[in-house]
């Protein structure tokens, strides 16, 4: 019989590994990485043989079309840009396919928007395919696809788009690979005095302390702050979250393997976002963070607090909401902030996001007004709520004082 730890050892782990452009194209002259890409090839094909599941995200479309197209820096119109990246995208996948071809691992692309993860059963079909893909041993490389992406519906780069992803699959590790060893308190480029973050387990502290101003390379979307905002994605989701040096691919599994034996005095150098404890439920990660925004709800103390309590945890109701921001629909997500009355001044707080049952025309007209007037303001009753608590995250457990 198997010791406890010795089960855990052999865990099937599902790990997704972000690679950024920097670690596939040449800023310059945008030809691809040849040894880098090899090298996070090689990575991969090193985690399946030890029975893991690899998804992975890749970034590179444009700066591939622009090697392809012998363009010298990216176009100013997003036409332009979306078209240099439907050139790019084809090539991008034809170098991975060549390079995972050598060992016989097929590959499969999957490309999205956040738009395509609004509808839940749109989001359920991209879960139930990439859940498929690593059952058929095949690995998933996504993209977000920028040849039709606009701002209203991107993720915004694809640091956001692999901590999706990571939720998505309910991963035990998302690898943020960058061109740095780990996270900073400065950029170390021009700062000396700069000191690596090798943990991190409270977010809202680690933003006080660090300096992520860097912007990225010219090719990629993100720098260090979006590589933050990930990591408070997936370790809300439950996934442990490392940045680490992608020229260095070979550190992802020396990483798992010291996390494996319990080893920390030979990890290479990296910085450890650690997972809650008590991770959102797949429906409400997929309301948080799978859902665009469409507007903002305001309620009083009273709605608020009965929707924090933990013995009430009740749902939204009409007569504790004071106004409606945004043009949107029922089924969408809304952000909702408790408006609070001090001293003759109003504060407002973010409690939490929902799915509403009513539309903002509908809800400025039965705000105020308790559950049994509904019908006789609008002539019908979708539901009691605006909001019910199984649709409802909440953010916060209590509104400040």
């Amino acid at each position: 019989m198997l010791h406890k730890n010795q089960q855990s050892n052999s865990k099937q782990l599902t790990i997704v590994i972000k690679v950024g452009t920097s670690s596939i194209c040449n800023e310059v002259t945008h030809f691809p990485l040849l040894s880098n890409l090899s090298a996070i090839v090689e990575t991969v094909l090193g985690l399946r043989s030890l029975g893991h599941r690899v998804v992975l995200v890749t970034s590179a479309a444009v700066g591939t079309g622009l090697r392809r197209l012998n363009m010298p820096e990216k176009p100013s119109s997003l036409a332009a840009r979306q078209a240099v990246a439907a050139v790019g995208q084809g090539r991008l996948m034809a170098l991975y396919d060549d390079l995972f071809g050598q060992f016989g691992q097929p590959v499969a692309q999957i490309l999205l928007t956040k738009n395509d993860l609004a509808d839940r059963s749109q989001y359920l079909n991209a879960v139930n395919c990439i859940e498929e893909l690593l059952g058929m041993s095949v690995v998933p490389i996504v993209n977000e696809n920028d040849s039709i992406s606009t701002q209203g519906i991107r993720f915004g780069d694809n640091d956001t788009l692999s901590a999706v992803i990571a939720g998505m699959v309910k991963a035990d590790y998302l690898f943020l690979l960058t061109d740095v060893d780990c996270l900073y308190t400065d950029n170390p480029r021009t700062n000396p005095d700069a000191k690596p973050v090798l943990l991190c387990d409270d977010m809202v502290n680690l933003k006080d302390q660090v300096s992520v101003a860097s912007m990225g390379s010219n090719l990629g979307t993100g720098g260090m702050a979006t590589k933050l905002v990930a990591a408070e994605l997936a370790t809300a989701a439950g996934v442990t979250t490392i940045i680490t040096n992608g020229s260095k691919s070979h550190n992802v599994l020396k990483i798992i393997d010291a996390d494996k034996n319990d080893n920390k005095t030979e990890t290479p150098l990296h910085t450890r976002f650690i997972a809650k404890n008590n991770p959102l439920l797949d429906r409400k990660w997929w309301i948080q963070y799978g859902l665009h925004t469409a507007g903002t709800i305001y309620v009083d103390e009273g709605a608020a607090n009965a929707m924090l309590q933990p013995k009430l945890k009740s749902s939204l109701f009409a007569a504790g909401i004071v106004k409606v921001e945004g043009q949107f629909v029922a089924q969408q997500a809304v952000n909702i902030v408790c408006r609070k009355e001090k001293q003759g001044e109003q504060e407002d707080f973010f409690i939490g996001k929902g799915l509403v049952n009513y539309s903002s025309t509908e809800i400025a007209r039965i705000k105020r007004c308790h559950s049994s007037e509904i019908v006789n303001i609008l002539g019908y009753v979708d539901s009691e709520c605006v909001i019910h608590r199984d649709n409802l995250v909440r953010s916060t457990d209590k509104i400040p004082v």
